[in-house]
């Protein structure tokens, strides 16, 4: 039998089990802000500090050492090792979970927590560190800026031509840790069905989304007993 093309989706579901806390929290606040104050353009053209502040607080929390890759993380790493390139992992999460397993053919969207980017020209580099007014590009003269490389509210997600191209081909679609009912997920499962893939949702809650097999239970749970579904299938 030949192996299918599967695209999986990744969001805040799959990360929480590893201890991480999501960002926003059940009153719509991230950490006690609004959205407004430390997640859009406009908030770091107003107030840069707060939203350094912000980020760099999530950057030592998932550097503490007391977050670690799950079950699901590592499930994800075994079948991308089987499937090779007919698998594509999308992450909605700015975290580094997924590349601490060892997740290779990752198409993180919404940016990552450990990495800034110029203002002037987009380029990344590595950030371990606190980022502030001080950090300065090495790609200027004179040197610019640098602001998180996070996706904010009213920018547009990464990678999304390289993420249709995926779900174009895709036999299987999976979204995991993440509502169907909102966008970016919502969108991906429209398409994954226009083109008659199978798509499937692992998540701990119900929802009202578009996807044809839904199953609940915890990421750390779910995804290994999916992953060795493909595998006995070989």
């Amino acid at each position: 039998m030949s192996k299918p093309n599967v695209v999986v989706l990744t969001g805040a579901g799959i990360s929480a089990e590893s201890g991480l806390k999501t960002f926003r929290d059940n009153n719509g606040l991230w950490e006690e802000h609004r959205v407004e104050e430390v997640a859009t353009p406009e908030a770091f053209a107003r107030n840069p500090d707060l939203v350094y502040r912000f980020y760099n607080l999530r950057r030592q929390a998932l550097l503490s050492g007391q977050v670690q890759p799950n079950a699901a993380h590592h499930a994800l790493v075994q079948l991308e090792q089987y499937l090779g390139g007919r698998f594509t992992l999308v992450t909605q999460n700015v975290d580094d979970l997924h590349q601490r397993a060892g997740s290779k053919r990752l198409l993180p969207m919404h940016g990552e927590l450990l990495k800034a980017r110029c203002c002037r020209t987009d380029k990344l580099m590595l950030l371990k560190g606190e980022l502030d007014r001080a950090n300065h590009c090495r790609c200027c003269e004179p040197p610019s800026s640098m602001r998180p490389h996070i996706v904010w509210f009213g920018e547009m997600p990464l990678y999304m031509d390289e993420i249709y191209e995926a779900l174009w081909q895709a036999d299987i679609f999976v979204a995991i840790g993440t509502s169907g009912t909102v966008y970016p997920a919502a969108g991906l499962v429209a398409e994954a069905n226009r083109n008659g893939a199978h798509t499937l949702e692992l998540n701990l809650e119900s929802s009202d989304s578009d996807f044809k097999e839904k199953r609940r239970g915890r990421a750390s749970e779910l995804v290994p007993d999916w992953v060795n579904e493909i595998l006995e299938l070989r």
